[in-house]
C-alpha cells in the first residue's frame, strides 16, 4: 500500500478548509533543525529566520524566500553601505567638478585664488606666532621668579604657583590654536592642488 505525502495530506485539509471558509490561500513549505518538512499557512516564530517556500494549491513552488543567517546580514549591509558610499562619493565629486568649471576660467584663476588665501592664513600664523612669542616670555619670566624663592629658601607664593599653573594652559591652548593653522594652511595647499589637477583633466588645459 503507497504512503501518501505529508503535502497531499496539508493539501487536501487546506482545500476542504477553503471551500468552507475563506480561511488563507498561501501555503509555506520549510524545514525545521532536524531537516524535516513542514507546510502550513503561517510560519513557527522559531523559523522566521529560515529559508521557506511558498507554493500553490498543486504543490508547486511558486516562491522561494532566502533568509540570510547572521554572519550573512551583516555582509550584505557592509556590501550595502560600501555601494551607498560610492555613490555619495560619484555624487559629491560631480557636484565638486560642476563647481570648479563654474568658478575659474583657467589655471592661473586657482593659482591666484591659491595665493590669497594662503596669504590670509600666513597672516593669521604671524600674528599667532607673536602671541605665542609673548606667553612663552611670559611664562620664562614667571618660573624665573619660581626659581629665585626656590634657591632663597624661601616658599613659593600661592598666587604665583596659580600665574604660572594659568600661564602654562593659556600657552598649551596658543600652541594647539597654531598647530591647527599650520594643519589649515597644509589642507588648503592640499585643496588648490588636488583642484588644479582635476581643473587640467576636466578641461585639457
Amino acid at each position: 500500500m503507497s504512503q501518501v505525502s505529508p503535502l497531499a495530506i496539508f493539501l487536501a485539509c487546506s482545500m476542504f478548509s477553503l471551500s468552507c471558509s475563506a480561511g488563507p490561500e498561501r501555503i509555506y513549505k520549510w524545514v525545521d533543525i532536524k531537516g524535516e518538512t513542514h507546510y502550513g499557512h503561517t510560519i513557527p516564530p522559531e523559523y522566521a529566520d529560515r529559508d521557506r517556500y511558498e507554493i500553490d494549491k498543486t504543490g508547486r513552488i511558486v516562491k522561494k524566500t532566502d533568509i540570510l543567517n547572521a554572519d550573512e546580514r551583516v555582509a550584505n549591509r557592509a556590501a550595502e553601505a560600501k555601494q551607498q558610499e560610492l555613490k555619495d562619493h560619484e555624487r559629491d565629486r560631480a557636484l565638486r567638478d560642476k563647481a570648479l568649471l563654474n568658478t575659474y576660467s583657467n589655471v592661473k584663476e586657482i593659482d591666484l585664488a591659491r595665493a590669497r588665501n594662503l596669504q590670509q592664513v600666513d597672516a593669521r600664523a604671524q600674528v599667532a606666532a607673536k602671541q605665542l612669542a609673548t606667553a612663552t616670555e611670559s611664562l620664562e619670566g614667571l618660573r624665573t621668579r619660581e626659581a629665585s624663592f626656590t634657591q632663597s629658601g624661601k616658599p613659593v607664593p600661592t598666587y604665583l604657583r596659580e600665574d604660572i599653573n594659568d600661564a602654562q594652559l593659556n600657552l598649551d591652548k596658543m600652541n594647539k590654536e597654531y598647530a591647527k593653522l599650520s594643519a589649515e594652511k597644509s589642507a588648503l595647499e592640499a585643496r588648490y592642488d588636488e583642484d588644479k589637477a582635476r581643473y587640467k583633466l576636466l578641461t585639457g588645459k
